[in-house]
């Protein structure tokens, strides 16, 4: 069937509905639309027979949902209505949710119901549910409503009357935090309700800032609302019965200016922030700490899990070698198999091109960053004494798919999206991916997925050899069902024998090409892109980062 999708961006959700519909046979187009102009065009361009709508900001014209059956997939359950679904959810404390996919119509959500599911909200982030429970709902209920569409017999039922009604955009005003009065618990509803998008507007030491991400803090007390530690570029605020963490600040836009970049918080205060403690944690801090960590280790069994978790994937030079210190101390200790990753959301998008973009030398910060991430991907090339495997709860893309195919082996989470391509950023790549993806794939596939950017569901990486496993698990039970099978590999006698086989490969490999060859050739085109002021990637970051208009 000819489906196309139309988005307001092209995003994680719209994304996997494009890979998982192509695996089963459709001929799926995904256009960005804006307004109903660009919504009539992509129509007419496709000629499509079904119109699915995954994420969208702008209202379906007349013309398109009376002549098209167009279905839109809204973030609520049935009776649901309105943009901030998601983040009413979660900041009124809802202990489950939905999805529904609904026809378009005259008025806004209020169209028949094809399909819906529902979920248990987890206590994370409006980002993290939407690319985990939320995606794994939408999901199912877009392949319930293909098949039913498909059928040519099924009718949508009209919504409930007794539903929640709409509801309307939840506006600054109501996220706003009082520090002198609200609860820990109150304070973390407000953050993770708008983690990535919008933040949570604050006044912070004399200026104003969108507050990004929160984590709760089980120790540290102060005045509320003061700043009284940092860790790892996040900040500790206290409240009136505790303390939560916050990864991310965005300054306030003024006219001015330009839009605000999204930053690690101490770097984002810079000489505004006030001389507080850097309060660090050890790596094997015990599961029953409630505090922020971005990088922890485990071992139990003869397995080490080196477990991370950056705001947006994104990895900075601070960040990359603050892994790579994590990952030699697992290399240090008495285990078989050391795990990467294995935490539910994203695995890895490669370097942080906001903090690149806000460095007062971007093409020096690049040319740091991905030395950074190269000497990550380095170590775990270069492992040979013990089998690694990357566990990948959440998408990856770019240089983050290329980290997680250093290892020897890659397990995903059913519902992953790779996007294993540098090409929208204008970037010809590094992180071994001219060694490491031509030997899963073999040259010809690796030449053509760098050079078409389209997502790859977790089963189409699968059948081309770049995924070794698929876990069939929710978001919460990854980690659990990652610590099972590592186990089992530890314990399994062949295991050293894959250890030796896997030491001579490395051995014949080095003899043919040294791997310092590959990243010479690699760091030598990305260097002269980075510092090259009219390569389109200077464009084409800025336009990514501050939410511009892409560069044609």
């Amino acid at each position: 069937m000819r489906v196309l999708l139309i988005a307001g961006a092209v995003n994680s959700l719209t994304q996997r509905v494009q890979a998982e519909l192509r695996d089963r046979g459709h001929t799926v187009a995904v256009a960005p639309v804006r307004d109903a102009h660009t919504v009539r065009t992509a129509v007419a361009e496709h000629d499509p027979e079904l119109i699915i709508a995954p994420m969208l900001k702008t209202a379906v014209p007349e013309d398109v949902w009376s002549r098209h059956t167009c279905l839109i997939v809204h973030p609520g359950p049935p009776g649901d209505r309105g943009p901030s679904a998601l983040d009413w959810a979660i900041q009124e404390g809802a202990s489950t949710w939905g999805v529904t996919v609904l026809q378009a119509d005259a008025e806004m959500d209020a169209g028949d119901v094809w399909a819906s599911a529902s979920f248990d909200m987890p206590p994370t982030g409006k980002s993290d549910v939407y690319r985990g429970e939320a995606s794994d709902a939408a999901l199912d209920a877009v392949l319930v409503t293909v098949d039913r569409f498909a059928s040519g017999c099924h009718r949508p039922a009209p919504q409930s009357p007794r539903g929640r009604g709409a509801r309307p955009y939840l506006r600054q005003s109501e996220r706003r935090i009082d520090w002198r009065t609200d609860a820990t618990a109150d304070v973390l509803r407000r953050l993770r309700a708008a983690d990535s998008q919008p933040g949570v507007l604050d006044d912070l030491l004399g200026g104003q800032w969108y507050l990004h991400g929160g984590h709760a803090e089980d120790r540290l007390r102060g005045e509320p609302g003061r700043v009284i530690a940092t860790r790892a570029q996040a900040i500790c605020r206290a409240t009136v019965d505790g303390a939560v963490w916050i990864p991310q600040l965005r300054a306030r836009r003024t006219p001015a200016d330009p839009p605000g970049v999204k930053l690690p918080a101490t770097l984002a205060l810079g000489a505004a922030l006030p001389r507080v403690p850097e309060m660090p944690v050890p790596l094997g801090l015990p599961v029953w700490r409630d505090t922020f960590s971005d990088i922890r280790y485990r071992e139990e069994e003869g397995v080490g899990i080196v477990g991370f978790s950056f705001p947006g994937g994104a990895m900075s030079t601070a960040q990359c070698r603050r892994l790579l210190d994590a990952y030699r101390y697992a290399c240090s200790r008495p285990t078989r198999v050391i795990v990467l990753g294995g935490h539910r959301d994203f695995f890895s998008n490669g370097i942080h091109l906001n903090v690149i973009e806000a460095a007062a030398d971007p093409s020096a910060e690049s040319w740091a960053n991905i030395q950074a991430i190269d000497d990550l991907v380095e170590a775990v090339l270069t492992t040979t004494d013990r089998f690694v495997v990357s566990a990948l709860g959440g998408n990856a893309a770019a240089g983050g798919v290329m980290l997680a195919i250093a290892a020897d082996e890659v397990w995903c989470r059913s519902g992953v999206v790779l996007n294993p391509h540098y090409r929208l950023m204008g970037l010809p790549g590094s992180e071994f991916w001219t060694y490491s993806l031509p030997r899963r794939v073999g040259p010809e596939t690796a030449d053509w997925l760098t050079r078409n950017p389209e997502p790859l569901s977790a089963a189409a990486a699968q059948r081309l050899g770049m995924v070794d496993r698929i876990l069939p698990s929710s978001p919460e039970g990854f980690a659990a069902r990652v610590m099972e099978l590592a186990g089992d590999l530890a314990a399994d006698p062949a295991t050293h024998q894959r250890l030796a086989e896997k030491k001579n490969t490395r051995a014949r490999d080095e003899t043919a090409k040294p791997l310092a060859a590959y990243r010479a050739e690699e760091l030598a085109r990305m260097k002269r892109v980075f510092f090259d002021p009219a390569a389109p990637y200077h464009a084409l970051r800025r336009a990514f980062v501050r939410k511009e208009p892409s560069p044609s």
